[in-house]
């Protein structure tokens, strides 16, 4: 159900504007339909791969700028995308199941509207909601500053659930809420020498602070698997709205697949990746790359050679890092496997 929330809405409404862009026929599919009636379980990929041969083009379709791709159009179950081919080239228009909405004001207002959290997303949630809510990557400098818990006061061996617990280097200003987690498999960057930008954090749980001082005092609140003694600490993340219409990066991305979340050898579509690029290469949230395969052969005299990378899928950027990143596997054509390049699509 939506829910209003009040905004204030200065200027023409976005779904007024026109787009200014629009795409040639050739970069249509043969079979998009004239027009999509958006249901629940829709995403912004799905809808784009019905009308486009490459979906990360979505917002050249629309006509978005930057700051639109954080919010594309809204889109809730019920609305009609509908394509229009125009003296430019073909465009899509939507037409909102409650046309009340299209309301043009042209002076500052305040009106009710529904929350985003109702609009479609841009890949299924409940696919990457776990990479979302746990910090299930650590940065390598975050392992040396974070909370460690020192046990309980009855020197418990094993913690969970209800128990209170003691943590050393408690800080004051990050909030009551924190996780608890276990550095796990270092993350080697390839293209670094294998040097190390990262961790996989093994989640255990949550846990509340009761009251802070030297030696801070909490509560575990969730529990995943036994806590031990020197676990870490790290503070529970917002809630991450990921809602980004699919684009390519703005700058060259030229990285690697460092690992797969489930710990398997063969990555498909649905499988969930880590990148070893992340904010400081210009990588974002929305970002699409293309994942190329970097294959060898062996000469008659026993030389080992390059051969042209392949490609073989493409990947959605959902959750970005410094060093590291998360995407979703959105198209595979072809096998992917640890250590296959991505870049630009």
């Amino acid at each position: 159900m939506r829910k209003p929330i009040i905004s204030i809405i200065i200027g023409l409404s976005l779904l007024s504007i026109p787009p200014v862009y629009a795409v040639g026929d050739n970069l249509l599919r043969s079979d998009s339909p004239e027009r999509h009636v958006v249901v629940h379980g829709d995403t912004l990929w799905g809808i784009a791969a019905r009308f486009l041969k490459d979906p990360w083009r979505w917002p050249e379709i629309w006509g978005l700028n930057r700051d639109q791709l954080k919010n594309p159009h809204q889109i809730y179950p019920g609305d009609v995308i509908v394509l229009e081919k125009t003296l430019r080239g073909n465009r899509l228009h939507l037409i909102k199941e409650d046309e009340n909405q299209r309301i043009v004001k042209l002076s500052p207002n305040v009106r009710i509207e529904p929350v985003d959290s109702s609009a479609i997303p841009s890949i299924p949630a409940s696919v990457i909601e776990p990479f979302l809510t746990q910090p299930l990557v650590i940065e390598k400098d975050g392992l040396l500053r974070a909370p460690f818990l020192l046990g309980t006061s009855d020197s418990r061996v094993v913690m969970s659930a209800g128990n209170t617990v003691y943590a050393s280097n408690m800080p004051y200003d990050l909030g009551k809420l924190w996780q608890i987690f276990r550095p796990g498999k270092a993350l080697k960057d390839p293209d670094l020498n294998n040097q190390v930008i990262g961790y996989e954090a093994e989640y255990l749980g949550n846990a509340s602070v009761t009251a802070f001082d030297e030696i801070s005092t909490a509560m575990i609140t969730y529990s995943t698997q036994e806590i031990l003694k020197g676990d870490r600490l790290v503070p529970a993340p917002g809630v991450i709205f990921n809602n980004y219409a699919p684009h390519a990066p703005v700058v060259p991305i030229n990285g690697r697949i460092l690992s797969v979340y489930g710990g398997v050898t063969e990555i498909a579509k649905g499988s969930v990746i880590t990148l070893n690029k992340g904010a400081r290469d210009g990588l974002e949230m929305g970002n699409v790359l293309a994942v190329y395969r970097r294959s060898q052969t062996r000469m008659p005299d026993g030389r080992m050679i390059a051969l042209p990378d392949e490609r073989s899928g493409l990947v959605f950027v959902f959750r970005v890092f410094d060093h590291v990143s998360y995407a979703l596997v959105v198209q595979s054509t072809g096998s992917i496997l640890i250590q296959d390049a991505v870049k630009n699509p």
